[in-house]
């Protein structure tokens, strides 16, 4: 069976998020598998999974930065805000000037309310909303705040009569809907817009530089895992070294003096293993999730 830690996947067109966890439950020979943030089978790129204990870290995996290159179609808009929906409206794009094109996502950078894709995963009453719309239901999702912090254009394409494809490189909070930027920039420009195309290139600190292809981890397997447990926790968190009384109580769940690093961070013992995630309030440094083994 796989020792406990990250893998950085490269996932392929296709596949849904939760067909590569599947996958990786089968070639680490474990259940405990799980994914740190969703891709829609369109995508590719980075996912980052986690098996055994490393399942624990997925939660801030989730919450961390996201790069992604991407291609967007002006002039058509579609049911879904990407290339599997069927188009709803055609708009010729040929007369918007490059400028307009540029200036239109340079509007969709920084702290923006985004309306996510009705497609899109979010439950409404328990419910996903991509199910709520394939049923013939209306729906209406809040605008929701989301940090754009670089958008480039780095090139506009105009190889089809009609359409202008937009090709943009994007790094911007979790729970951002790329498609959603392509909707919205199609919308501001009068002629439609939808995401043809999206490549996950980094979460967090993981990048395609380290990802393997699902061929890779087969001819590996069982031993799938790229990055072990305490060298997850050392690459995604500052780090804190305990003390052998230090880990003892850390270990069991009990508070520690803080230090003043600005949290989460990682605890590790004298030993060099990690024992948890910590954070500072109140006075004292608490687990958040400890991870020694028990």
């Amino acid at each position: 069976m796989s020792a406990d830690g990250l893998i950085v996947v490269d996932k392929p067109g296709g596949m849904t998020s939760h067909d590569v966890v599947a996958r990786i439950r089968r070639l680490a020979r474990t259940r405990r598998v799980g994914h740190g943030g969703t891709l829609d089978p369109m995508a590719t790129g980075v996912l980052v999974i986690g098996v055994g204990r490393a399942t624990r870290l997925l939660t801030y995996v989730i919450g961390a930065a996201k790069s992604y290159a991407a291609t967007v179609r002006l002039g058509q808009a579609t049911v879904t805000d990407d290339a599997e929906g069927d188009v709803i409206t055609v708009t010729p794009a040929d007369a918007v000037a490059d400028e307009a094109v540029r200036a239109a996502f340079a509007a969709l950078t920084g702290d923006i309310d985004q309306v996510p894709s009705a497609v899109s995963a979010i439950k409404i009453n328990g419910e996903r909303a991509y199910k709520r719309v394939r049923d013939g239901e209306s729906v209406d999702l809040p605008a929701r705040r989301v940090t754009v912090s670089r958008l480039d254009v780095l090139a506009v394409r105009r190889d089809t009569p009609g359409v202008v494809d937009v090709d943009i490189d994007v790094t911007c909070s979790s729970g951002t809907y790329i498609r959603a930027l392509a909707r919205d920039a199609g919308l501001a420009l009068g002629v439609g817009g939808h995401l043809t195309a999206l490549r996950r290139t980094a979460v967090g600190g993981f990048a395609l530089g380290e990802a393997a292809t699902l061929d890779e981890l087969e001819r590996r397997a069982p031993e799938v895992v790229n990055l072990p447990l305490d060298a997850a926790a050392d690459r995604f968190f500052p780090r804190r070294e305990a003390t052998a009384d230090e880990a003892k109580v850390l270990s069991h769940g009990g508070p520690l003096d803080p230090v003043g690093i600005a949290g989460p961070y990682a605890v590790f013992g004298p030993d060099g293993a990690l024992i948890a995630i910590v954070s500072e309030r109140d006075g004292r440094a608490r687990a958040e999730i400890v991870l020694a083994p028990a």
